[in-house]
């Protein structure tokens, strides 16, 4: 019967489940923050896939002919118009409001010609679209093409850190060679 006892005392006064209780306090946090970290981070990337996707096919349709006896201003601002459709409508495949866009600063870009076109530069709700631009290439030295560029923002909830709800502006550009068919 002592023998009983004795097991009984033991297990209950070294018992460990405090410590346990208080090693899963201080660890479950931490674990769901990094699970956290590991949602939000794939939400941005899958948004920056999306907005690289939506800038690709924006300069795809500003590198498209589109009139073959308008003038070189019509044609370009055809161009720019045309990419900043395209922009709008992979955006909104992407299930993104083309409102959120912003454009703060254009990249600096060699002008191909007398006239640039530029299409929403500086606007908010809508990406820039500059035409045409002198593009740099191994093989010829330099073409003319078409550039589209512009920001989304992208907020998470990482509690814990200095990321929780901070504004992350995610940029996207692309550059195409203009077609001359």
């Amino acid at each position: 019967m002592r023998d009983l006892r004795d097991r009984i005392v033991t297990l209950f006064v070294h018992d460990t489940n405090a410590s346990q209780i208080a090693e899963a306090a201080f660890v479950l946090p931490l674990m769901f923050t990094m699970l956290l970290g590991i949602f939000w981070f794939g939400q941005a990337f899958s948004m920056y896939g999306a907005i690289t996707r939506a800038a690709q096919e924006g300069a795809r349709a500003g590198a498209a002919p589109q009139c073959s006896t308008c003038s070189s201003t019509q044609k370009n601002s055809q161009y720019a118009a045309a990419a900043a459709d395209a922009v709008n409508a992979a955006l909104v495949a992407s299930n993104l409001d083309p409102k959120q866009m912003q454009t703060p600063s254009p990249p600096k870009i060699s002008p191909c010609g007398a006239d640039v076109q530029k299409l929403n530069c500086g606007s908010t709700g809508a990406a820039c679209v500059q035409l045409p631009v002198q593009l740099l290439t191994a093989q010829s030295g330099g073409d003319c093409g078409v550039s589209v560029y512009f920001q989304y923002p992208f907020k998470s909830w990482l509690p814990f850190t200095s990321l929780n709800q901070q504004l992350i502006m995610l940029t996207a550009s692309a550059q195409m060679r203009i077609e001359t068919r």
